[in-house]
């Protein structure tokens, strides 16, 4: 716990430095694009069009708003997969900064996944434009959505840190994520429904992906429906421990970064 205390006090101290670093992530994933930060607007509705182009008369026949249901998914698990994969590489990517200034290092991979949310936040512009354009009804359940979608900054943010620190004296997870998160896309459900594995022995992988339950407890807010307790509770308590195992992991090791950077 001291070491989340640190953490947020030094958070505090380096916000500013936070603030920029944030900022040219976000200018250096757009830059030489003529849409800028538009395209995380566009992009989202152009993948949400072709996958429920593709999906919609194989997998959703009966749910009018499947587009609503396809885009949820993808905007949840885009930002994990963004999140995760930008604090990994962060502080390799920021090696030269790190040999030459004193910056903690927590701040690159927080850096990295703050950007990826902020995006992320946006693109949630296009899931309500969408959701006003079909005509589904906004129930006061979507105000609860808040709580999936704060959960999983914690959860890539906690993964990322695990991740980063590994990522530093194996090199060679950087490729092996890339496979990992193909696997976590195709147990998150973002086009198909799950309803014909309940019972089965497969429903247990998705029982057991923290992110599909964040997923599932946002299409619910989403859609008019409570949460479930049980999946909201297992989303928080997992991304309350790989907070604390990537935080605590990557102070243990952070000093020997400059070796192997």
């Amino acid at each position: 716990m001291s070491d989340i205390k640190n953490l947020v006090k030094n958070g505090y101290n380096y916000r500013y430095l936070l603030n920029q670093l944030v900022t040219k992530s976000i200018k250096l994933k757009y830059r030489r694009s003529y849409l800028g930060v538009v395209w995380s607007l566009i992009e989202p509705l152009l993948t949400m069009v072709v996958l429920s182009f593709v999906f919609s008369t194989l997998l959703g026949r009966g749910d009018k708003y499947f587009p609503i249901y396809v885009l949820s998914g993808r905007l949840m698990y885009s930002f994990f997969s963004a999140g995760t994969k930008g604090a990994m590489k962060s502080i390799r990517n920021n090696s030269a900064m790190i040999k030459k200034v004193y910056v903690p290092k927590y701040m690159y991979p927080l850096a990295s996944c703050t950007s990826a949310y902020v995006i992320f936040l946006i693109s949630l512009v296009d899931l309500f434009l969408v959701m006003i354009v079909m005509g589904m009804k906004i129930t006061p359940y979507i105000l609860l959505s808040v709580v999936p979608i704060a959960v999983a900054f914690f959860l890539a943010y906690g993964v990322g840190m695990l991740m980063a620190t590994i990522n530093v004296f194996f090199r060679d997870v950087e490729y092996m994520w890339d496979v990992a998160m193909m696997l976590v896309m195709y147990t998150c459900a973002i086009f198909y429904k799950v309803d014909t594995f309940i019972g089965t022995k497969a429903y247990i992988v998705f029982r057991l992906n923290p992110l599909y339950a964040l997923i599932k407890c946002f299409r619910d807010c989403i859609y008019g429906y409570p949460m479930e307790l049980s999946w909201i509770l297992y989303a928080v308590a997992f991304s309350a421990v790989m907070c604390i195992v990537g935080i605590s992991m990557f102070r243990k090791h952070q000093n020997k970064f400059v070796l192997y950077i």
